[in-house]
């Protein structure tokens, strides 16, 4: 295969879905030497909003301590690549296209799905190449996850919230016990979950795995010393040690807990305290892009992936602490079908905001009219697009210097700006 043919062959495996369960990726795993076994330590983080930040700050700080470092997160923005990374480098396509085509007879006999593929083709790369450090986000679960069949040093869970319900359950305590499951036998659990009805599952999963539990708020502090765009600075002490002026290309204050638990994964694992401090500094040499992400200035232009009401109530509580600063802002929002957009459009409200609806690049897209009607039923003034990418060329055209663009909603709709912006 070369690699448009490589994707090509995975990308119609979207037609398969999402089908839980461990038995199709072993047997993808297996046809390749099984790789999952040689993945040096494993970082495995799990939960609904944060994974991406603290697998991206935690491969920064392993790679800036000297360590060659592995990340597999997912979605992609814009190049099936991005998903599969060492030392912050994507994998070269001409490797995609050499395990494809040593996966290609299994996939088609078990009828893997595209993150089952995708998931053994990392591990594969991630094991030839002799990895010291594996840092893997899970996809949307844990326990029936294709990466869960991992054995983890450390298992690191952000945050719970309602998001996947029709896979994952109705109820905060039925989703953290799925996730909790990437949990296993004598490693170390960190997280920053609050609520009781989510903490507790976590908690029973790690006693059951007699596995050492540490939480933020109990076991390390973060206090937030400034918070601009585009730089968060910390305090953070944990139990042995204190990092002052810690600093982080981050917007937003609700990054302090996702800040707080790489540090802990990292000293836990014996890295340096000035290797903490540049891997933090260095976080999006991981490819990192997209949360709170300024792209244009006059007017301001902030890209952003958050598609879920929690993780849109914390960009809404940052945007907020810089409102002031603008005459009008305008939000182009696509979202997935499945989503609750009600919820999702009443945290945007709060901004005070032109609603520009749009559909996103995938089949799972809500229409941009049904949006844009939700939008006006909340009471929000509305200005219907086709896409992101027309919405925004035209706002830059009519939008002051003194106003905001925030993009957000989905991935594939920050893809579709990055590629109409790159172009």
């Amino acid at each position: 295969m070369i690699y448009q043919e490589a994707l090509d062959f995975l990308y119609p495996l979207h037609r398969f879905g999402i089908k839980p369960g461990l038995d199709r990726v072993y047997a993808l795993l297996e046809a390749l030497g099984s790789p999952h076994k040689r993945l040096g330590m494993v970082v495995h983080i799990a939960g609904t909003n944060g994974k991406g930040t603290v697998a991206a700050a935690v491969a920064s700080i392993f790679q800036a301590g000297g360590k060659k470092t592995a990340l597999y997160t997912s979605p992609h923005l814009v190049d099936f690549t991005e998903r599969i990374r060492i030392n912050g480098e994507p994998i070269a396509r001409e490797r995609v296209a050499h395990y494809c085509s040593r996966l290609k007879d299994a996939v088609v006999e078990n009828q893997s799905t595209f993150f089952e593929a995708t998931t053994a083709l990392a591990f594969a790369w991630f094991a030839d190449e002799g990895v010291d450090v594996s840092v893997l986000e899970t996809g949307m679960g844990g326990r029936l996850d294709a990466t869960n069949v991992v054995r983890c040093d450390y298992a690191v869970i952000p945050s719970i919230g309602m998001d996947h319900t029709d896979w994952l359950g109705e109820t905060l305590s039925l989703i953290a016990a799925e996730k909790a499951a990437i949990i296993k036998t004598g490693c170390r659990v960190f997280t920053a979950v609050g609520d009781p009805e989510a903490f507790l599952p976590i908690e029973k999963q790690a006693k059951l795995c007699d596995a050492s539990l540490f939480v933020v708020g109990r076991d390390i502090f973060s206090t937030v010393v400034a918070a601009e765009l585009g730089m968060l600075e910390l305090d953070v002490r944990s139990a042995s040690r204190d990092y002052p002026g810690l600093k982080a290309p981050l917007t937003g204050s609700f990054h302090a807990s996702n800040v707080a638990l790489a540090v802990m994964v990292a000293e836990y694992a014996g890295v340096a305290a000035d290797a903490i401090y540049s891997g933090l500094e260095g976080l999006l040499q991981t490819g990192y892009r997209g949360r709170l992400e300024r792209i244009g200035i006059r007017p301001t232009v902030l890209l952003d992936v958050s598609h879920n009401a929690d993780g849109m109530r914390q960009t809404v509580n940052a945007i907020l602490s810089f409102r002031e600063r603008y005459r009008r802002v305008y939000v182009i929002v696509g979202l997935a079908s499945d989503k609750d957009a009600r919820a999702i459009i009443s945290e945007l409200l709060r901004l005070q905001c032109t609603f520009v609806p749009v559909a996103i690049p995938s089949e799972r897209s809500m229409p941009a009219e049904e949006l844009g009607v939700l939008c006006g039923n909340e009471g929000g003034e509305v200005m219907v697009f086709s896409s992101g990418h027309e919405a925004l060329a035209s706002l830059r055209e009519t939008a002051g210097s003194d106003d905001l663009i925030v993009v957000t909603g989905s991935f594939y709709l920050a893809g579709d700006i990055i590629t109409y912006c790159a172009g």
